[in-house]
């Protein structure tokens, strides 16, 4: 865990909320953020809705906007809105998560490629990409789900 996962983790005080503003991460206190999280290159330019709740294991990269896309309403008319992200999520740089009513779930292992500008709702691990983002591939199973698929290929042809 870097400094600025730490610092994350103590967001709840002010004075470290000020101090991540130096870093440019704008996150408050009300973001709830499951274990492991990594702000990749430091998390620089970062800036998270209130009504966010992270996964674990998620990455993100520098210049992520997870937010509303009604932000040019006055408050009185905005729509009940919430961002939900699941476990092993990766967002790379400059994508922009943007919530409008209800709430907005980016699925377990899901990817959000550089600059992508997503409007809707994910599956679990699709790779989104474009401005508006769409779905453009599934990601592929790695680590302990890749050993749990091999193995139960095994299990299948030695049944047969």
């Amino acid at each position: 865990m870097g400094a600025v996962e730490r610092l994350v983790a103590w967001r709840r005080f002010r004075p470290v909320r000020e101090l991540l503003m130096l870093y440019g991460i704008d996150m408050p206190a009300a973001v709830i953020v499951g274990r492991d999280l990594q702000l990749i290159h430091r998390g620089i330019g970062c800036v998270f809705h209130p009504d966010t709740t992270i996964g674990d294991r998620v990455q993100i990269y520098h210049q992520v906007t997870i937010g509303r896309a009604d932000a040019y309403l006055p408050k009185e008319h905005m729509a009940a809105m919430r961002v939900e992200i699941g476990d092993d999520v990766v967002i790379f740089p400059g994508a922009k998560v943007l919530g409008r009513k209800g709430t907005l779930r980016i699925g377990s292992g899901s990817i959000i490629a550089a600059n992508a500008v997503v409007l809707q709702s994910t599956g679990e691990n699709e790779i989104w990409a474009g401005a508006p983002a769409r779905c453009v591939g599934r990601r592929r199973a790695s680590g302990d789900q890749a050993d749990r698929a091999l193995s139960g290929r095994r299990e299948r042809k030695a049944a047969r």
